[in-house]
């Protein structure tokens, strides 16, 4: 909704000789021009947006203040236009008395178009801003000075009017667009349990909402608070809105929905991450049920032998697997996601105590049957070189065989007897020397030979 920056200049020289009748004339002509260019541009400022916005919005602030100035200047221009159109009338009619006017009327047309012939009435005795001085109740200028004046106050009045028009075309929409998507993340945050005094984005979404609202009251009421005048520019309207405060409401908001897509990511593999979490429980209760029938066996297998305690089903884990369950079931996705990653740790640890537990208690029960094994292997050993009928073998054979198959079993004294049967077949496998003593030459000593 652009207007015009200024009015036209006045293109008259100050006053001086009387002027002739085509000088008078082709001044006429300008200030006719002149006069439809500053009603143009006083018209487009009385139907700007801005404006009625202005006169019709309750103002605060700063805003409320340069208003207030800015109606005193366009009532004061309509009062210099108004004295501007009598004067360029009184000169017409001066210059249509005669086709060649008379020096008279060329003495009254150079007092009109050059000389300080207008005089203005003061509105209320309110000088412009730009005047300095008492108010007077009337002022007389020349067309020159007249131009100079509504340029200064138009140029005034249309800042204040474009710079509000601005904020207000910028930021309330933006707000709405932002309070529409606010609305929907809460309706999403609620969904999955997220709300205000239960989950911190949930006070989040509350702190935004309020600062959200609060924003566009302002921006309404004093949208001259929300702008930031261009460095240098002497333009009308030169300079940008403020959004800094829209901008951080829309960081945190974009935070907030992060985080619910995090939540709601949750809920979406809720049931998969329980039911992964059960059979890992499951499997750790199984392996602990298999490590007390284990420790059975080997109190009534294996003695003097330290067989350490199996402890019990994790209660504390199913409980809390329970209320996990129960999070899921009644849709408080916010609880229930910090829960699970807890759950998921604590249950791979529970699996894998339960798994060392078995390895310990089973132990004793390794050790013998990696004795059974040895002794096993040892005997096919002595079959195969041809030894299985030796007296002193088969005796140790079947004192380490008694031992490791009988119950309760000593382990150290199982482990001793193989030992020992071990020995005596290694005794038995190893190559005799002939009888007698030999040289390292390997000739009998009695024998000759050359000596060293």
């Amino acid at each position: 909704m652009g207007v015009a920056g200024s009015f036209p200049s006045f293109a008259g020289r100050p006053p001086g000789p009387v002027m002739d009748r085509e000088e008078a004339d082709r001044a006429l002509a300008r200030l006719g021009a002149e006069h439809e260019a500053i009603e143009t541009s006083l018209l487009a400022l009385q139907d700007h947006a801005g404006r009625r916005l202005l006169e019709g919005a309750e103002l605060t602030g700063v805003t409320r203040e340069r208003w207030a100035t800015t109606e005193q200047s366009i009532t004061l221009l309509w009062g210099y236009f108004d004295a501007y159109a009598g004067a360029l009338a009184e000169a017409r009619e001066i210059r249509a008395r005669r086709r060649h006017p008379n020096r008279e009327d060329l003495v009254a047309l150079t007092e009109l178009l050059r000389g300080e012939a207008v005089t203005v009435a003061n509105p209320g005795a309110v000088p412009p801003p730009s005047v300095a001085g008492p108010a007077r109740l009337s002022e007389r200028f020349s067309l020159q000075e007249l131009v100079a004046r509504m340029n200064e106050l138009y140029a005034r009045s249309l800042d204040m009017v474009v710079s509000s028009d601005s904020v207000w075309s910028a930021l309330p929409a933006r707000i709405d667009l932002l309070a529409a998507e606010l609305h929907r993340t809460r309706s999403l945050a609620h969904s999955v349990g997220v709300r205000p005094g239960e989950h911190p984005a949930g006070d989040d979404l509350a702190e935004i909402s309020e600062e959200l609202a609060t924003l566009r009251v302002q921006v309404i009421s004093d949208p001259l608070a929300f702008w930031l005048p261009g460095p240098g520019s002497a333009a009308p309207g030169g300079g940008r809105p403020d959004t800094s405060r829209y901008d951080r409401a829309a960081r945190a908001l974009e935070d907030v929905r992060r985080e619910i897509e995090a939540v709601l990511t949750v809920r979406q593999d809720a049931e998969a991450r329980l039911v992964r979490l059960r059979d890992v429980l499951s499997r750790a209760d199984r392996t602990l049920t298999e490590a007390r029938a284990a420790r059975g066996e080997v109190l009534a297998k294996i003695a003097a032998s330290e067989v350490p305690v199996v402890s019990g089903p994790p209660t504390a884990l199913q409980e809390r697997l329970a209320a996990a369950a129960d999070h899921r079931r009644y849709a408080q996705w916010h609880r229930l996601s910090p829960l699970l990653e807890s759950l998921e740790q604590e249950a791979e640890d529970e699996l894998l105590r339960a798994r060392e537990s078995l390895t310990s208690v089973t132990a004793p029960l390794a050790v013998r049957a990696e004795l059974r094994g040895r002794l096993d292997a040892y005997k096919a050993k002595v079959a195969r070189h041809g030894l299985a009928e030796d007296p002193v073998l088969i005796e140790r054979y079947d004192a380490a065989r008694r031992m490791l198959w009988s119950a309760p079993c000593d382990l150290r004294v199982a482990e001793q007897a193989v030992l020992r049967y071990q020995h005596a077949v290694a005794e038995t496998l190893t190559p005799r020397p002939p009888d007698g003593p030999q040289d390292r030459q390997g000739t009998a000593t009695g024998e000759e030979g050359e000596t060293r």
